[in-house]
């Protein structure tokens, strides 16, 4: 049997995604974000409102950076989501983390996470159904020490995903099955 349960944010786990880019004076603003997917293969959007910070600068230097929280860093992403850089404009510093200037957009990189998506800003949609933030994928870099090889191992990530019933982080980790393969033990 089914029950209506509270509609909060019903898709889920929902990813920790970590948007940096940098302020008018150049120091690092970072902001946790859970509502961002891939649009397509080398394009991004985040359903991110224009009131933050993180959006007027993604706005003004036409790039930004996304990361993927680790559960070595949950600490630090849930302060990013907690603390305003409207209202805190050192919160990065105040982190403890540190970054690297990306080669290819001009935003940080931070160096702490393991996966970061370098971006392109292409669009803000404010309209009715709009979702905020587009942005063209420039670059992806992975830490050494998540890959097997040539591919990243999510296993190694360690990534962390959000459930709003809760208010929880869990680790993303373990491996069950394998796509385009397992499905077609039903195909006659």
């Amino acid at each position: 049997m089914r029950k209506n349960i509270n509609n909060t944010e019903s898709i889920f786990p929902m990813p920790v995604l970590m948007i940096a880019t940098y302020n008018e004076d150049g120091s690092i603003d970072v902001m946790n974000a859970a509502w961002g997917t891939m649009l397509s293969r080398n394009q991004v959007i985040l359903n991110l409102t224009e009131t933050h910070k993180t959006v007027k600068n993604i706005k003004q230097r036409k790039a930004f950076t996304v990361s993927i929280a680790d559960s070595k860093h949950v600490v630090e992403a849930d302060y990013f989501g907690v603390v305003s850089g409207n209202n805190t404009p050192n919160k990065f510093e105040n982190s403890g983390l540190t970054a690297t200037k990306s080669e290819n957009v001009d935003a940080p990189i931070i160096n702490e996470f393991p996966i970061c998506i370098e971006c392109e800003f292409i669009e803000y949609q404010d309209d009715e159904y709009g979702c905020g933030v587009v942005g063209k994928v420039v670059n992806v870099t992975a830490d050494e020490n998540v890959m097997r090889g040539e591919n990243v191992d999510i296993e190694l990530v360690n990534a962390i995903a959000f459930d709003p019933y809760t208010h929880g982080y869990y680790r993303v980790t373990e491996r069950v099955g394998n796509a385009f393969q397992d499905g077609l033990k039903l195909k006659k």
